[in-house]
């Protein structure tokens, strides 16, 4: 909002606190971000400047609101192609391929879904996730493909956030692995946390964050690969990867959390392996409640044409 919005307290609305007023007057701002610009002192009723949200309003009240324009990113927006599986003015849903980035860090200045994204949305992009990750609410790894949404506002940003906080998005990823697990169905209830010794992986610790997955066989490869349904309760970082590969059934193409013990394959199957050059991993369902407008909406990417072609060579 570029012009301070003036919002005057009516009779219904005596002895509230001014957030919850204030977050129903002015729809385009969540409480959290309102709270902010109390806090920095953008808020003025009269020549008093109000920096507690809790305050009781009084009827006949006008309040002032200045929302100062969001912090330059620094980011160049560049215009990639994107797949867009559904848009509307508050979120879009974009299918990843493998190999992008999805937001700019160390190594990746550019070229990242960011980028791309800007491009798209143009200033439209919600700046809650921070200047270096516009509209990010969730993450998939570079390697992986497949399914996640975007926010273009700040408050169906924090919709979205607060979903993915109590477990209510319905995400269903498909994994390609080593071997066949037994059982062909199960949960893997392990924290995880960073590596004591290697800072670049994560690893089943003790003092680790909560991590549930369950999954369930789809197809197997004969007794060298199989193709899973993967399901999350939780999403840490590199979860799936780091619980599969504790039960022995590394991903193909995982070269971070691969087992040291090399199985042997038939050369056709390991050839296509090492030259894989991503994680045989997709998330293919994604499920969520539109911040909005409270309809359930659902999404489903089918798997890269690579995963048929390693159960092939591996049942031939």
């Amino acid at each position: 909002m570029a012009e301070p919005a003036l919002v005057e307290i009516t009779d219904g609305e005596a002895g509230r606190r001014v957030d919850a007023v204030l977050a129903e007057r002015l729809d385009d701002l969540s409480r959290s971000r309102l709270q902010a610009l109390l806090r920095d002192g953008h808020l003025t009723v009269g020549d008093a400047v109000v920096t507690e949200g809790k305050r009781r309003v009084k009827p006949g009240e006008c309040y002032r609101l200045v929302v100062p324009p969001p912090s330059p990113s620094g980011l160049v927006a560049e215009d990639r192609p994107l797949d867009v599986v559904f848009e509307d003015d508050d979120l879009l849903v974009v299918d990843k391929p493998a190999g992008l980035v999805v937001h700019p860090s160390v190594g990746h200045d550019h070229g990242t879904l960011v980028h791309a994204l800007l491009a798209h949305c143009g200033a439209s992009l919600s700046g809650i996730g921070g200047v270096e990750r516009p509209g990010i609410v969730h993450r998939i790894d570079k390697d992986v493909s497949g399914l996640l949404v975007v926010a273009k506002h700040d408050r169906v940003h924090q919709g979205l956030a607060g979903q993915f906080t109590v477990h209510s998005v319905d995400r269903l990823y498909e994994a390609v692995v080593h071997g066949l697990p037994s059982p062909a169905a199960g949960t893997i209830d392990q924290p995880i946390g960073r590596h004591p010794v290697d800072r670049k992986r994560m690893a089943i610790v003790p003092a680790g964050k909560r991590a549930v997955t369950r999954y369930r066989l789809l197809e197997a490869g004969g007794t060298l690969i199989a193709r899973l349904e993967v399901a999350l309760e939780t999403g840490r970082t590199h979860q799936i990867r780091v619980h599969l590969s504790s039960l022995g059934h590394p991903l193909l193409g995982d070269r971070l959390y691969r087992s040291r013990r090399r199985q042997e394959l038939p050369a056709p199957l390991r050839e296509e392996i090492e030259g894989l050059g991503r994680v045989a991993l997709h998330a293919r369902v994604l499920g969520f409640t539109h911040p909005r407008t409270g309809e359930r909406l659902r999404f489903e990417s089918p798997p890269p044409a690579i995963f048929d072609r390693l159960l092939a060579l591996a049942r031939a």
